[in-house]
């Protein structure tokens, strides 16, 4: 059965994005940028909220509209191939390849999607979209790259939901530039 993983870039206290608005913080250097690269190969498919979407969209006419280096373009046609499932009580339409808007409940869309076949994990991002998730009990992965920088507020990268998950730390690495990767899998 295939995992859920939910990766994303946090601040050391936290945070995805700061109080502002802004998550500059969390651009990467070629090394994080690479290692991200890999962990999309290792997806067969991508859910998200509503903001991601509209973050990484982004990716899907970069290499057709931007100077790209050699990473980005590896980065882009990876994302552009990947199949794409997006969350949304406000959006009725989506844009981009691969990509489609939600048709079921969360727990119904994780169920349809592990019992596909495939052998890549179902990545989840968005803040929102992952504390449902772990509510629910879907999440099996957490991959949390910690940049070394205190923004002191905004998107917590796990909203609390007063539940208590333990997690067993399966993996980890530090990069050159301070950013920690801790890599956990939920025990149950």
């Amino acid at each position: 059965m295939r995992s859920v993983t939910y990766s994303l870039s946090t601040s050391a206290d936290g945070y995805i994005v700061g109080p502002d608005g802004a998550f500059d913080w969390s651009q990467p250097d070629e090394e994080v940028f690479r290692f991200a690269t890999d962990e999309v190969r290792g997806l067969d498919v991508h859910l998200m909220g509503r903001k991601l979407y509209e973050t990484m969209l982004y990716w899907d006419t970069a290499a057709e509209t931007q100077p790209l280096d050699a990473d980005e373009r590896v980065f882009a046609a990876l994302w552009k191939d990947l199949p794409k499932v997006v969350f949304s009580t406000t959006l009725s339409e989506v844009q981009g390849a691969n990509t489609r808007l939600a048709d079921g409940d969360l727990s119904e869309e994780v169920a349809r999607l592990r019992a596909a076949s495939g052998e890549g994990n179902i990545g989840i991002g968005g803040a929102g979209l992952a504390a449902e998730a772990a509510r629910l009990g879907l999440i099996d992965e957490y991959r949390v790259r910690v940049y070394p920088v205190l923004v002191g507020g905004g998107i917590p990268y796990f909203p609390q939901q007063g539940t208590a998950t333990a997690l067993e730390r399966v993996g980890g690495r530090s990069f050159d530039c301070g950013v920690d990767f801790v890599h956990y899998r939920v025990l149950r």
